[in-house]
């Protein structure tokens, strides 16, 4: 059974005068200059113009959501999309990362309302990360990019009702 990425059925044109931030960690640079890379290209495609997009980097995953909580707090930004990269090794410390950065990052979109999309990779081994950051499954910074669009033009609409 293939895995399929997320194809939108709707329109995913960026929200007038919306603006995106993407934080990345600067750990694992290769994959996630990939996921990067993949993010970028899928808000140009949709409308989201260079200045319109800050991209920030921090050291790792475990940085991320105390920067997404102070950007989410500026009220600058639509959504926001983190992306990482953890490998599993030898120790725990993969759960502890892997799983503290994502429940930091849902705590950041719950406690502000700001979006932010979890683009963190928790991988087994670098093959498994190079293949979804522009391998075989895609490009997670991508996919995350476009679920941002997506969330920024629901909460449009749910500020309208």
């Amino acid at each position: 059974m293939s895995e399929q990425s997320a194809t939108p059925s709707i329109d995913l044109r960026s929200p007038h005068g919306a603006r995106y931030a993407v934080i990345a960690s600067r750990w694992n640079a290769t994959v996630v200059d990939a996921l990067v890379d993949g993010a970028r290209r899928a808000f140009a495609e949709h409308g989201v113009a260079d200045a319109a997009l800050d991209i920030l980097r921090v050291p790792g995953a475990w940085e991320l959501p105390v920067a997404a909580k102070h950007l989410a707090a500026s009220g600058r930004y639509a959504a926001i999309v983190a992306l990482g990269c953890v490998v599993r090794g030898d120790t725990r410390h993969y759960e502890h990362v892997a799983d503290e950065c994502a429940r930091g990052l849902m705590r950041v979109t719950l406690d502000s309302g700001v979006p932010v999309l979890n683009g963190v990779l928790a991988v087994e081994d670098q093959r498994d990360a190079e293949v979804r950051a522009g391998g075989a499954r895609g490009n997670k910074g991508a996919e995350v990019a476009l679920a941002a669009i997506e969330m920024a033009m629901q909460m449009q609409e749910w500020k309208k009702a």
